[in-house]
């Protein structure tokens, strides 16, 4: 095996694997959503689960675990198989440097056997077999078992890359728990959570949206930066004002009258709400290209609070921002 250099050129279209794999999220997502409105529309807005360095993707949850992630970290793809003896070779050189990267790379570990429509998709010819996925953009890096200073030296190109062509920088990931991880031992314990963000997360569980609302900014007086609290106040705010509304009259006000901000504000709240987050983005971004003033104002201002709500890293929060900026300036 020969380190790639790592050009584009040999670039694998995704866009079929993409598809396929939306046509899943979706699906998935809409059970949730359901499930979600079933017990009053509330979702827990407890903190981001801990980074996982090593994961395994099935062909449901590659869209949201490969590609969506490669648009912040470069993500590894390992296609492997039981019954292959090389495989067994590579994997665990795989998984201890991307231990050891501490967050500048994800692992994606695809069993062949059990997803037989991705290997396809990225035209493997045999295993094992390495391909690199940044910023939704598939490469191959190597096929075949290979010496550990050899991979390190791949991996090191790809970092690399992903950082000059894309600005990708990698997750933000604790040395000393990257360390515990990759000797297998417990990382050290998280710091006792905040009661008030504890109360405030309680709070949104229970239904009591007001009383969420109330607690998140009790945190955010103490705390300004706490992202935790900033996205548990954009939910319950969102859910506050979408609780009491008839869906029917808000979308057919927001026809009639395509030129009242509050409709189209109210509109995109259940848009986001029913899962549509394009079309929310859209349509707010649209009401502040055309008004200006107040009203420009506070559909800027509730563009940003839905944000919030999906989360930075989210490939469509990055798609609005973009698009917001051309309207704006």
């Amino acid at each position: 095996m020969q380190p790639r250099n790592m050009s584009m050129s040999g670039a694998v279209d995704l866009s079929a694997v993409k598809a396929a794999a939306e046509a899943k999220q979706k699906a998935e997502q809409a059970r949730a959503q359901r499930a979600a409105q079933a017990t009053g529309g509330q979702q827990p807005a407890g903190g981001a689960p801990a980074v996982q360095l090593v994961i395994d993707v099935d062909e449901a949850g590659f869209e949201q675990e490969v590609l969506q992630r490669s648009a912040e970290v470069p993500v590894v793809v390992d296609f492997w198989a039981e019954w292959c003896q090389p495989c067994k070779q590579l994997s665990p050189i795989l998984e201890r440097l991307a231990q050891e990267y501490a967050g500048r790379i994800v692992l994606a570990k695809i069993d062949i056997d059990a997803n037989p429509v991705l290997p396809q998709q990225f035209g493997v010819q045999g295993i094992p077999a390495v391909f690199a996925v940044i910023a939704g953009q598939a490469l191959p890096l190597f096929q075949g078992a290979a010496p550990e200073p050899q991979v390190r030296q791949v991996l090191d190109q790809l970092i690399a890359a992903a950082e000059q062509r894309f600005g990708i920088t990698g997750l933000q990931v604790d040395p000393d728990q990257a360390a515990a991880a990759a000797a297998g031992q417990p990382g050290p314990p998280a710091p006792p959570e905040n009661p008030t963000l504890a109360a405030a997360h309680a709070a949104l569980d229970a239904g009591d949206l007001g009383g969420a609302v109330q607690a998140y900014r009790n945190v955010l007086a103490d705390e300004p930066a706490n992202e935790e609290a900033k996205l548990g106040l954009a939910q319950a705010q969102l859910l506050e004002r979408v609780q009491a509304m008839d869906a029917e009259r808000v979308r057919k006000d927001a026809a009639d009258r395509p030129a009242d901000v509050a409709a189209q504000l109210a509109v995109a709240d259940l848009d986001l709400v029913g899962g549509h987050v394009e079309d929310a983005f859209g349509r707010l971004v649209a009401t502040v290209q055309r008004t200006a003033g107040e009203e420009r104002d506070s559909a800027r201002l509730r563009l940003l609070e839905l944000f919030e709500v999906v989360g930075p890293d989210d490939p469509r929060v990055s798609a609005a921002r973009t698009a917001l900026a051309r309207v704006l300036f």
